[in-house]
């Protein structure tokens, strides 16, 4: 016996073992039964299908995978999940010998002091990008008159190639936000 079932605007026919599902072609079947009798008006006669397999699996030649690079759009964060849509004003200083540097963040009125009691507490600033996470836990708020208006955070880099690192996630940050670098005179 053949039957008709739909899901969503997909149309199965079937003459399968009950609860067939096909996680590739997104179709679930599941068995008919006719119950013969005698008010129905319907005459036809069965019709016999052939049962559909999937491609089979077998190991002809190796695949070459193609490594997916996902894009992280960079961003800061003082709480993990929750972007800071304020863009800092960065000052950079490094030593002479390029061993070491740092980074001092500025942000006026940060959007993290409207939903840091909604969201959480500041833990930190996070730079995010497609490379990973940059922690920096030195946060300073500023506060005149009793009420938050701005916050500073320190990022210290201790060697070469913390520098390089910080360096790549501030160009593609810049590139991001519209930021560019001046260098003192």
């Amino acid at each position: 016996m053949a039957c008709f079932r739909s899901i969503g605007s997909l149309t199965s026919l079937t003459t399968h073992s009950p609860r067939d599902v096909s996680r590739n072609s997104g179709i679930v079947s599941s068995s008919c039964s006719v119950i013969p009798t005698t008010r129905s008006s319907f005459i036809g006669s069965p019709i016999s299908l052939p049962r559909v397999h999937p491609p089979s699996q077998t190991p002809s030649k190796p695949r070459n995978l193609i490594p997916i690079t996902m894009m992280v759009k960079p961003a800061l964060q003082f709480i993990q999940g929750t972007d800071e849509m304020t863009i800092p004003d960065v000052k950079l200083t490094r030593s002479r010998d390029g061993s070491n540097g740092m980074a001092l963040f500025s942000f006026d009125q940060p959007s993290v002091f409207d939903s840091s009691g909604e969201v959480g507490e500041i833990t930190g600033l996070y730079m995010i990008d497609e490379e990973g996470v940059i922690q920096s836990t030195d946060v300073n708020a500023r506060f005149v008159n009793g009420k938050p208006e701005g916050i500073v955070a320190k990022h210290v880099m201790r060697t070469p190639k913390e520098w390089d690192r910080f360096m790549r996630f501030m160009e593609r940050y810049s590139d991001q936000n519209g930021l560019q670098f001046v260098k003192k005179q």
